[in-house]
């Protein structure tokens, strides 16, 4: 008779065999290259995370980027904008699809070139040599062209903001031909050539003026052109008063110290235009922006412009699914999850970790199904008490205060299944490099399939996603036929994610409900 310790009947059904190793070296699950793809883009800033460096990230994309449909690469850059609230990664999508046979690119453009910072950021793809030209070719100059001659006079003076390249350059590589003499007096404006100045735009004319004069009213151009000359606190309260929401959001304190809150009912102006929710859907606000604003609001800030903050992510966060049923959320909570959530970039790091944004995405879950129970995890669940009623601000600084340990996605799991627990919807939200509890054999899958198929013995009908908020793509459970869909992959640390947990909970089922979400997308 054969060794029963090696060949005793596997109860249940068998698990995917595991075809890939995490960055820990464990065990996992390599995902298509659709979904790898999605992954990325959602997640991808090119700065190093805890495990990858920018140039491994830049090269796995471009990989993938060939290996998938133009159709299916062109709408995952859109996505990557308009939902993931992304930059750089849309830009070289975008330059990768301007190599590509078919008219994608060309659809694809004008939804993603939107303003003067992704026209920057496209050409600056292109200029580098990344996706093996440094010139833009024909196309895409003649998109470039187009963009500069239909942009209005205010976003030409916004896009000439920055440098590498500057707007000047981008004018002097595409030569665009001016349709007016006003813009033609724009063009020679920013180059420093010589123009008719009497027809420039109002715009730069009062710009000029205000240089000269600075009793003058302060002109409607952005920001950054201004805080260089003597402002007053009267030009400050201007400043405030016209500035864009998200301009707002970044520099209350900056307004604090030039004394805009002591202006009577100034603040309940700021404040009222903060929690305004037409004003924060165009803004496109990553929900964790509005916590970082919420924490580093210094003394002078007041009270309730810091209370219109919270009501901003109440706002944000609405989108976030109510379920009937027992849900359990479980955030990352372990060593690796203290890394910034953007990545490292010298002169750019992001104070907001991976863990903020678990406990964020935890906290806005548990607001919203307040029987929901939250088991953080390390190397073993974490055992901590939180409130429902208390806002998500609270709740969210709680759980980031935890870190630590080693990663062990399959704890949480381990501990329900032990409890018997009665459980409708299990949400991760983790960089998925689960260690601790790594499979010994690939046909024994991991860890995590392991603790789950025990879950779902007790709960048949019971749903997995696992928000993985970082370039990766590998993953510690994988969805299995669309008979079986229980499991979904979605990537991102946009507050859209949750749009795609709440379809899937409610749609038949599919493994690949993230990436249909892209393939449905209209260019």
């Amino acid at each position: 008779m054969a060794n029963k310790s090696v060949f005793a009947t596997i109860a249940g059904k068998l698990l995917p065999p595991a075809d890939a190793r995490n960055h820990e070296g464990a065990r996992a699950y390599r995902l298509s290259p659709e979904q790898a793809l999605a992954q990325l883009a959602a997640t991808g800033t090119f700065n190093a995370t805890f495990y990858t460096e920018p140039r491994e990230q830049l090269d796995e994309v471009l990989k993938l980027a060939w290996q998938v449909e133009p159709g299916f690469l062109a709408r995952t850059a859109v996505r990557a904008f308009e939902q993931g609230y992304m930059k750089d990664m849309p830009a070289l999508l975008l330059a990768v699809l301007s190599s590509m046979q078919g008219d994608e690119f060309n659809r694809a453009f004008g939804r993603i070139v939107r303003n003067g910072k992704m026209l920057r950021n496209f050409v600056q793809v292109m200029r580098s040599g990344a996706t093996g030209r440094k010139s833009l070719g024909t196309r895409p100059k003649r998109l470039v062209q187009a963009w500069l001659e239909q942009a209005a006079d205010f976003e030409i003076m916004r896009a000439a903001v920055g440098n590498d390249p500057s707007l000047a350059d981008v004018v002097k590589m595409v030569h665009p031909k001016p349709k007016s003499a006003s813009r033609e007096a724009l063009y020679g404006y920013l180059l420093g050539k010589p123009h008719d100045v009497a027809a420039l735009p109002e715009v730069v004319k009062a710009f000029e003026a205000f240089k000269r004069d600075p009793s003058l009213p302060v002109p409607e151009v952005p920001f950054q052109m201004l805080t260089s000359m003597p402002l007053s606190r009267q030009h400050w309260v201007q400043i405030a008063g016209t500035a864009g929401w998200q301009m707002l959001r970044q520099n209350l304190n900056t307004f604090a110290r030039n004394g805009v809150f002591e202006v009577d009912g100034f603040a309940e102006t700021l404040a009222a235009r903060l929690r305004d929710p037409e004003a924060i859907r165009r803004a496109r606000v990553f929900p964790y922006q509005l916590m970082v604003a919420f924490t580093v609001a210094d003394a002078k800030v007041p009270g309730v412009v810091r209370d219109a903050l919270q009501d901003a992510m109440e706002i944000a966060l609405g989108n976030v699914p109510e379920v009937k049923g027992n849900v359990v959320v479980c955030p990352d909570v372990s060593g690796s999850m203290s890394s910034p959530v953007t990545g490292y970039r010298k002169g750019a790091t992001s104070a907001v970790r991976c863990i903020d944004v678990a406990a964020l995405v935890a906290a806005a879950m548990l607001r919203r199904n307040a029987t929901a129970r939250v088991l953080p995890f390390e190397n073993n669940v974490v055992d901590i008490r939180l409130n429902a009623r208390d806002t998500v601000m609270t709740n969210a600084a709680k759980l980031a205060a935890i870190g630590g340990g080693g990663t062990n996605c399959s704890a949480p799991l381990a501990q329900l299944v032990r409890e018997k627990a009665k459980v409708d919807l299990v949400v991760f939200v983790s960089d998925n490099q689960s260690w601790v509890d790594a499979s010994a054999h690939a046909h024994q899958g991991t860890g995590t399939m392991q603790e789950w198929q025990k879950l779902k013995g007790l709960n048949p009908a019971a749903k997995l996603v696992c928000i993985d908020i970082q370039p990766y793509t590998t993953t510690q459970a994988q969805g299995q036929a669309k008979s079986q869909a229980d499991i979904l992959n979605v990537g991102g640390f946009s507050d859209r994610v949750f749009d795609v947990v709440g379809t899937m909970l409610f749609s038949s089922g599919d493994p690949d409900h993230w990436v249909r979400t892209i393939e449905a997308i209209e260019l």
